[in-house]
This record gives structure tokens, C-alpha cells and sequence, in this order.
């Protein structure tokens, strides 16, 4: 049976991610069999995950995911592995204002399925103060149980000793102290975290982390804090496959897919056919529909519009086939894409709409999609829960048809609702799952 952690902070920023990777690559190195998640959406930590733990990450999502989903998505993750890892995103406690239990929080997780959670403190600035911030931590929610403390950015062995006695009034246990280490920070771009494909010596910093985790955790007893984790038998999917054998674009331009996806499709008995739009390659023509992941497009955008097989392969796909395009993918399809410096790239011209990031603004948030129309995505209809994140501007809103109404995480009305037109579909929308 798999027994597991959460690892959480009071904020972003607050060293979750680094203090899971140097956990991990420190437990890993001691022969434990590890997997790890992350709370919420996000592409960037699990491929940094896989990195530490040598087995793929997945998300959970307590809004996003319907209970049977995340049922699911949590027994997969638990496959093959003695201690799941889960790594909070933001503070434990947030997400939206919702029902107890679907709020997209960490601590939904915590309390589903009986996840202990060690609290990361960065104390970087106070001392005796982060036994109240411990405190209020540890009664806030029922259900939420606190198993130990992990203190960061410690600057001294008197301040951590200080913290340290403060803790204790608590009953809480110090499980490590980390120390200010500008050495292992994480490199980071607009759209957060450098992927780990792109780490300069991403094996040569997960060594320092798991180096730093020996000599400043007690990992014996971060191990006894793990609890036995339910693996319920539910098999839901996540989106129906949208064809029996489904060309998938998988580069550096197109990168961000959820494996819950595509684990989904395989068990429903469909077939992922990668293919490569940096390459130059078209989507094979034994498939009978195409998917066009997000990722970084912009970055590659002259390489894409000197695509010619790409663009003309996709075209003589789409005129008899379903092509569906996320955020990266439903720019790709648009007639343009501007970089970061103002110049103008000719994308695939399948959609109308075109898009920039000269003139960079953060869009962020969940969204639910009720589908306009049938295509990859799903039947008219369907409602469709994900997010959004991407620094793009539309420039021009284009001509087709809607292809979704959205709303955010609290059901407000949102102006774009992506395009379709014929077979093809697109917008900024990242799904999920389906909502039942």
C-alpha cells in the first residue's frame, strides 16, 4: 500500500517546490520508491517531479477533476510507488469560494483522502513568530492535521534553534531546517519555471538538493509522518478520445498535455501518435484526429511558420478530420503569431483569429467550458472544466464561430470563447475533465 504526504506552504513562493524535489531526490537516492503530484494546474513542477522521483507526476484537482476522476487520477499516481508526494500549489488553504471539498484547494486533498501535511515555513525575516503562523495553520480547518514543520530559508543555527523552542509550546515537530542557498534556486521565465527539459544540469542540482535534504532533514521521520492512502477501483476518463488513433504534436513548442489525459484515452482503447511540428513533420495520415498541446510556440515561432510540410500537412488533415488546438495550439492555428519583439510569424491560417506577446498581459484562472458545437473536445453541450495561463494578447478576434462559453471559477461570463470552424476548434481553454 502507497503512504503519502502533502507538502504545502502558507503561500506561492514560499519553497514547496524545492523542498519537495530535495525530499525526493533524497529518498530516492536512499532506494525509496517514489512518486509525486501536484495540487492543482500545472505543467512545470511534475516534469521537475519526474526529474527527482524517475516516474511520471500527475495533477490533482479538487474543481476540475469530478470526484470519480480524482479518485482515479489518485490511485494512477499511486501506481508502483511505497510514498506518494503531493506538493501544494499557493497556501494550503487556497482556491476559490465554493462548496468544502471542490474548491481547487490543497487542503480538499488533505481531507479526501487523509493526507498529512508538512508544513513548509519560509522564516526568512521572523522567528518566534512562525510558531503563530504554525498555529493558526494547525486549527484552522477540521480535518487538516499538521504532522511537522519544515522551516526554510533559515538563516542561522541560532535563529533555527530559536524558531525551534517557539515550536515546541506547539507540540508541532521541526522535521528540518533549510538554509538560504541561492545556489539551488530554480531558474524561472514569464510563464513561471523553465521547463526541465531546458535545466541547464538539472541531475547536478537535484544531487546539491538531495545533499541539502540529508544534512537538514530528519527524513526518518518525515517517512513515519506518511499515511496509508485509499486506492479507490474507479476508472473515470477525463475527455472522451477524440478518434481511435489521435496525432499528437509533442516538442518544445508543444509540450503542455495532462498525462490523466492521455492515460484516459489509452484506457478507453485509443492510440497517442506523437509527431513533431518543429521537425517539420505533419500529423500522420493514419490518425483520425489531431491535437495541438500548449506549450511555448512563441518562442519557436519563426521555425513554425518555415514549416511548409507542418502547415500544408495539417490543412489536407483538417479537411476531412477533427483538429483541436490548446492555448500554444490555438494560437499555432490562427493566420498570426507575434513575438516578444514585434515581429510578425504566418501560423497555420486554419482559424481566423491572431494573437501577440509584444504587448504582454497575464490572463490566469479556471474556467468551465460549455462546447458551442460537436468536435475533439466533445459533444454540444458537454461542460468542460480546466484554466487558463498564458501572457498572449489577441489582436485580432478572427471570424468563426464560437466554440465555447466560458465562465471563470466563480461562474462569471468571460468575453472569448476560442473559434471553430469546419473540423477545426481552439482556444486559450487547457481542459481537465468533464464535468458529469
Amino acid at each position: 500500500m502507497t503512504r503519502g504526504l502533502l507538502i504545502a506552504s502558507t503561500r506561492s513562493g514560499g519553497g514547496k517546490t524545492t523542498v519537495t524535489l530535495a525530499l525526493a531526490a533524497a529518498l530516492r537516492r536512499r532506494g525509496v520508491r517514489l512518486r509525486a503530484a501536484k495540487s492543482g494546474p500545472d505543467y512545470i513542477d511534475p516534469a521537475f517531479h519526474e526529474a527527482a522521483t524517475g516516474a511520471p507526476s500527475l495533477n490533482l484537482d479538487s474543481w476540475a477533476m469530478a470526484p470519480a476522476l480524482l479518485d482515479t487520477v489518485l490511485t494512477d499516481a499511486c501506481h508502483g510507488a511505497e510514498v506518494l508526494l503531493v506538493e501544494s500549489a499557493m497556501g494550503l488553504f487556497d482556491g476559490l469560494s465554493g462548496p468544502p471539498g471542490a474548491r481547487g484547494a490543497a487542503s480538499d486533498l488533505a481531507v479526501r483522502f487523509n493526507l498529512p501535511v508538512l508544513l513548509v515555513l519560509d522564516v526568512a525575516g521572523q522567528s518566534q513568530s512562525a510558531a503563530a503562523v504554525a498555529r493558526g495553520f494547525s486549527t484552522h480547518m477540521p480535518g487538516v492535521r499538521i504532522a511537522g514543520v519544515l522551516l526554510n530559508r533559515v538563516g542561522s543555527d541560532r535563529h533555527r534553534d530559536q524558531v525551534r523552542q517557539a515550536m515546541a509550546q506547539l507540540a508541532l515537530p521541526v522535521l528540518g531546517a533549510m538554509p538560504r542557498d541561492a545556489d539551488v534556486r530554480l531558474p524561472e521565465r514569464h510563464l513561471g519555471l523553465v521547463q526541465a527539459r531546458e535545466h541547464p544540469d538539472l541531475p547536478g542540482l537535484l544531487a546539491k538538493l538531495a545533499d541539502l535534504a540529508e544534512r537538514h532533514c530528519y527524513l526518518d521521520a518525515i517517512l513515519a509522518c506518511t499515511a496509508a492512502l485509499p486506492t479507490p477501483p474507479a476508472r473515470a476518463l477525463a475527455l472522451r478520445p477524440p478518434g481511435q488513433r489521435i496525432a499528437l504534436a509533442r516538442d518544445a513548442a508543444f509540450s503542455f498535455v495532462y498525462p490523466h489525459v492521455l492515460a484516459g484515452w489509452q484506457r478507453a482503447g485509443a492510440e497517442i501518435v506523437p509527431f513533431s511540428p518543429l521537425a517539420d513533420e505533419a500529423p500522420p495520415d493514419g490518425c483520425d484526429a489531431c491535437w495541438l498541446p500548449g506549450g511555448y510556440p512563441e518562442l519557436h515561432a519563426g521555425t513554425l511558420a518555415a514549416a511548409e510540410t507542418f502547415r500544408e500537412g495539417l490543412a489536407h488533415f483538417a479537411a476531412t478530420r477533427p483538429v483541436h488546438g490548446e492555448c500554444g495550439g490555438y494560437m499555432v492555428l490562427g493566420t498570426g503569431l507575434v513575438d516578444a519583439d514585434g515581429v510578425r510569424h504566418a501560423m497555420t491560417g486554419l482559424l481566423s483569429h491572431a494573437t501577440s506577446f509584444a504587448n504582454r498581459r497575464m490572463t490566469l484562472g479556471y474556467r468551465e467550458a460549455r462546447l458551442l458545437g460537436d468536435g475533439a473536445l466533445g459533444r454540444a453541450g458537454a461542460r468542460v472544466r480546466g484554466h487558463e495561463f498564458h501572457y498572449a494578447t489577441m489582436v485580432d478576434p478572427g471570424r468563426d464561430a464560437k466554440f465555447a462559453d466560458l465562465t471563470d471559477g466563480l461562474g462569471r461570463t468571460l468575453p472569448l470563447g476560442g473559434g471553430r470552424r469546419g473540423t477545426v476548434s481552439g482556444s486559450f481553454f487547457h481542459a481537465i475533465g468533464e464535468m458529469p
